[in-house]
């Protein structure tokens, strides 16, 4: 990696301002460089007869099961509208049932 001289001369707010204008020239180098490379992915995709949602499997990017929804697999007996799918955070009213002894099974649907 190259060494800039005089780095040690330049006070804190001229090097300040020139970390902030690295930073966008960073920001804009990238999206230049993801464009380039995006173009050329697609012209080789082409070159094939084949588009590049096709070659990426028709998604471009994330998760297949990104925004699909889970089955609910516990209930409050005591207000049907409150539910827990088992993911995340356990609910507020499973886990003041738990703690007075109930079981997980009790809630299962």
């Amino acid at each position: 990696m190259a060494k800039i001289n005089g780095l040690d001369k330049i006070s804190y707010a001229e090097l300040s301002n020139l970390r902030d204008r690295v930073d966008a020239a960073m920001i804009v180098a990238k999206a230049a460089e993801k464009d380039a490379l995006l173009t050329e992915m697609e012209a080789m995709a082409a070159r094939a007869g084949l588009s590049l949602s096709e070659v990426l499997g028709g998604r471009k990017g994330g998760s297949k099961l990104k925004g699909s929804k889970v089955a609910i697999k516990y209930r409050n007996p005591k207000n049907a509208d409150e539910t827990w799918t088992g993911r995340g955070r356990k609910p507020n009213w499973l886990v003041a049932a738990l703690k007075k002894g109930q079981k997980m099974d009790a809630f299962a649907v």
